[in-house]
C-alpha cells in the first residue's frame, strides 16, 4: 500500500492505495494528520498521486466531480451505499432517510447511516453531502466543522459559477 498526505484546508489528509486504486482518505485526528498502517510505504505513484492533484483540484474550487479507480473495503451493503453516495451532486444535500430510498430500503436510514459513517475514501466519495431530515449536520467522521467546510466549500463554489 503507498500512503502521502496532502495539505488541506480542512488538515492534513493521508491517502492511501496501491498501484490500482484509492483505498483510503483519513482526516486528521485532533490537528494531527492519522498515522499509516504497519508496512504501507510512502509514495507518490499511481492512483495515489491522481487523487491528491483531483483533491488539490477540489479545494481550489475547479473540480466538481472526481475520476479515479476506487477501492473501498467493505459489506454488499455498504459498498452499494458509497456508489448511491457518489451519484449525490456536488453542492447537494440529502437525508439519511432520502439515501436509504435511493439504495431501495427506505426503512434503512439508520442502516445507511452506519455505512455512510464508515465510509473509508471521504470527499471523494461525498458522505458529507448526507444530512439529518431536519437539514442539521449529523455524525461525520472528520468532525461537524469538517464537514461543515465541506458543505460551505462547494456552496461557496456553486454561488461563484452561477454569478458568471
Amino acid at each position: 500500500m503507498n500512503y502521502c498526505y496532502l495539505d488541506s484546508p480542512i488538515g492534513p489528509l493521508l491517502i492511501a492505495g496501491d498501484e490500482n486504486a484509492v483505498r483510503c482518505i483519513e482526516f486528521p485526528k485532533n490537528g494531527k494528520a492519522r498515522r499509516p498502517e504497519p508496512g504501507w510505504k510512502e509514495s507518490m505513484r499511481g492512483p495515489v498521486s491522481e487523487a491528491v492533484r483531483q483533491l488539490r483540484e477540489y479545494f481550489a474550487g475547479v473540480r466538481t466531480e472526481f475520476d479515479l479507480p476506487l477501492a473501498p473495503e467493505g459489506t454488499e451493503f455498504q459498498r452499494t451505499v458509497w456508489r448511491h453516495l457518489q451519484d449525490i451532486p456536488y453542492g447537494e444535500r440529502i437525508s439519511y432517510g432520502e439515501l436509504a430510498k435511493r439504495v431501495g430500503n427506505p426503512k434503512a436510514s439508520r442502516a445507511v447511516g452506519a455505512a455512510n459513517g464508515s465510509n473509508p475514501i471521504p470527499i471523494v466519495i461525498p458522505c458529507h453531502r448526507v444530512v439529518g431530515s431536519n437539514g442539521k449536520l449529523t455524525g461525520f467522521g472528520g468532525g461537524l466543522p469538517t464537514k461543515e467546510a465541506l458543505l460551505a466549500l462547494e456552496s461557496k463554489q456553486l454561488a461563484l459559477m452561477a454569478g458568471k
